[in-house]
């Protein structure tokens, strides 16, 4: 299977249990190396089905600073991108088979040369990417490569696209489409939007792709809110809060099962 068959079949068995996909984003290299993996390993085991791989950038302007600060402590502690995937080849070889989706900006895929991150990624298990500073109207270089590759090309829509935009945006997505829940940064909040629904009622118009939300979901009760319109719930800044702690890996475990009961809630009703 490619990748983007392995992603799509992920949602593809939500959909028939009428849930969401619950899909945690780690930091690489965060809180260091050895935790960065015993995280990911228990998020899958508690129930994590695709991941949100995080390659650490020194300039993530998409992210907010709970993530900025593990991305840079990352740096600062000799994450590279050679390391990030000989992480995912780790993880891998451990026995992990969820979808891998790497998250990073297009800087350090253009000073690795974008042809062999894609052959370096595909191979070390990379399934997908998310660039999220790369528009679709600038990536036919990264877009050729990955469909050559099997890999799944992301992009992100905000509540503001416009629907031309969410046409032309789906129209150059495969895997799923990120949907941002706010209009900013990454980060835990006390509230989803009012208009979320709306937004996503909005994108469903023109593409049958799964939409996955992210942005802002930090509790169980926010992700059961999610899942009961989107077919993937991203929490990423609360899992790395948590895990920012001496007790992180057991943190994580908890706040994750807490996220995977949500995702599950429309099931359960």
């Amino acid at each position: 299977m490619t990748g983007v068959e392995r992603i799509e079949a992920v949602f593809a068995k939500a959909r028939a249990e009428q849930r969401a996909v619950f899909m945690p984003y780690q930091a690489m290299g965060y809180p260091d190396r050895a935790r960065t993996l015993e995280i990911i390993r228990t998020l899958g085991d508690v129930g994590a089905e695709l991941f949100e791989i995080g390659i650490p950038h020194s300039d993530p302007l998409a992210d907010g600073p709970t993530i900025q600060t593990a991305t840079y402590t990352a740096l600062m502690q000799g994450a590279t991108v050679k390391d990030c995937l000989a992480m995912t080849r780790e993880l891998r070889a451990a026995g992990m088979t969820q979808p891998f989706c790497a998250m990073t900006y297009y800087n350090p895929l253009f000073a690795y040369g974008v042809q062999r991150f894609v052959e370096d990624a595909v191979a070390a298990g990379i399934d997908g990417l998310i660039v999220p500073d790369l528009p679709p109207e600038e990536a036919e270089e990264l877009e050729i490569a990955c469909r050559h590759a099997g890999l799944a090309t992301i992009y992100l829509l905000a509540p503001t696209s416009t629907d031309e935009r969410i046409r032309y945006v789906a129209s150059h997505c495969t895997g799923f489409i990120y949907l941002v829940s706010v209009t900013g940064i990454t980060g835990a909040r006390s509230e989803l939007p009012p208009d979320l629904a709306d937004f996503v009622m909005r994108v469903r118009k023109h593409t049958s792709l799964p939409l996955a939300v992210g942005f802002g979901i930090a509790t169980g009760e926010q992700a059961a809110a999610v899942a009961g319109m989107a077919d993937g719930v991203i929490v990423g800044s609360a899992l790395v809060k948590a895990a920012s702690h001496e007790d992180g890996v057991t943190r994580v475990a908890a706040l994750a099962s807490e996220l995977v009961r949500g995702t599950r809630a429309p099931a359960l009703a």
